[in-house]
């Protein structure tokens, strides 16, 4: 990869602050402008995994990489809003911690983290 990581690695934290700052607005499974707000946050994150190197990726194996990149997929080409708000809710509880975790450890590791 020629172009540097890490300003990816902080876009993905500043997106999963932001999906906090929604869910802490109100229940995104019930008001469907938080529910817009997640999906393009998530969407975003997962964009910029996909620029991560897979050597840096390699070092958090318990961080579903793959399936990350495939729900991106999911969400850009799911024109027909047939996305399950209880789905991306589920998501967003158990994955969003350990990437960010993940993520960190990145930036620290590189000294890149404050």
């Amino acid at each position: 990869m020629n172009k540097p990581w890490q300003p990816y690695a902080r876009h993905i934290l500043d997106a999963i602050a932001k999906i906090q700052r929604i869910q802490a607005t109100g229940d995104l499974t019930q008001d469907e402008i938080l529910y817009d707000a997640a999906l393009r946050n998530l969407q975003t994150l997962s964009e910029a995994t996909q620029l991560l190197p897979a050597e840096m990726k390699a070092t958090h194996p318990t961080v579903p990489w793959s399936e990350i990149s495939g729900f991106r997929n999911i969400l850009v080409h799911s024109y027909l809003g047939d996305i399950d708000p209880i789905t991306v809710e589920s998501v967003i509880t158990k994955h969003l911690r350990p990437l960010g975790e993940a993520i960190q450890t990145m930036l620290s590791d590189d000294g890149q983290l404050d």
